[in-house]
């Protein structure tokens, strides 16, 4: 019975993660929302399974994360994580450009998407919660690619880039550093593509479903020579 972390699950494509997830019922997730207010996480309860357990975090805060990390050990016992998806983020000011952001832009933007993601891969770390060959997805963007970013315009949501090519810089450090401790981890970035959902926003040509299933079917089937790597949701590798 394979065990799964997916943090933001509540909408988006946390969401279609847990519902592509419950839908084998040998699989247990853990599902995280910022609120777990009854009308905060009712979608999330609808497609959720029996071995569902949903929990409070905000990947904002890093108390918030700490105090997760102990309720899913709590749940877990003896037993430990087999897929982290760090699925979580923000995207605060995307109509700032370099030249207009504000400081308060980029760092709220740090905060949640490279900040957020270390601090839950650091305390499930800590806590001995990973399994020796977890496989660890941290969620990037085309936008956080510097060869990619090059050849779009106009260059907007510059907040947001810089913390998504800080969140694969990231991955690139945890990519030797948990090595050195977890022989058998592969931890990736992926982009998702430009997906139908709230974040997505106008214009978006992806649909959830189909996003989700190729990260799946790539997270599913990744080798040791993939980690530290910079996926798209098809599996193809994406350049730096």
């Amino acid at each position: 019975m394979p065990i799964y972390c997916i943090t933001g699950a509540n909408r988006g494509l946390g969401l279609e993660f847990v519902r592509q997830l419950a839908a084998d019922p040998q699989n247990t997730i853990f599902a995280t929302s910022r609120s777990t207010s009854a009308d905060d996480i009712s979608d999330l309860k609808a497609v959720s399974s029996p071995n569902t357990h949903v929990l409070q975090c905000d990947v904002a805060d890093v108390d918030s994360i700490k105090s997760f990390v102990g309720a899913a050990g709590k749940v877990l016992g003896a037993k430990k994580i087999d897929f982290l998806l760090n699925n979580a983020g923000a995207h605060f000011k995307p109509e700032q450009t370099s030249l207009h952001m504000d400081p308060e832009a980029i760092l709220q933007n740090v905060r949640v998407n490279v900040v957020g993601t270390a601090k839950v891969i650091q305390f499930f770390y800590e806590a001995g919660l990973l399994s020796e060959d977890v496989r660890i997805l941290n969620m990037s963007s085309g936008l956080g690619s510097m060869e990619r970013s090059a050849g779009y315009s106009p260059r907007i949501c510059a907040p947001y880039s810089i913390s998504k090519a800080g969140l694969n810089m990231l991955t690139v450090h945890l990519a030797e550093d948990l090595k050195a401790k977890l022989p058998g981890v592969v931890i990736i970035v992926m982009d998702p593509g430009w997906v139908k959902t709230r974040m997505g926003g106008e214009g978006a040509i992806l649909e959830a479903e189909h996003s989700i299933g190729g990260m799946l079917k790539k997270l599913h089937g990744l080798k040791s020579e993939d980690n530290g790597k910079y996926f798209m949701h098809d599996g193809s590798e994406v350049p730096w």
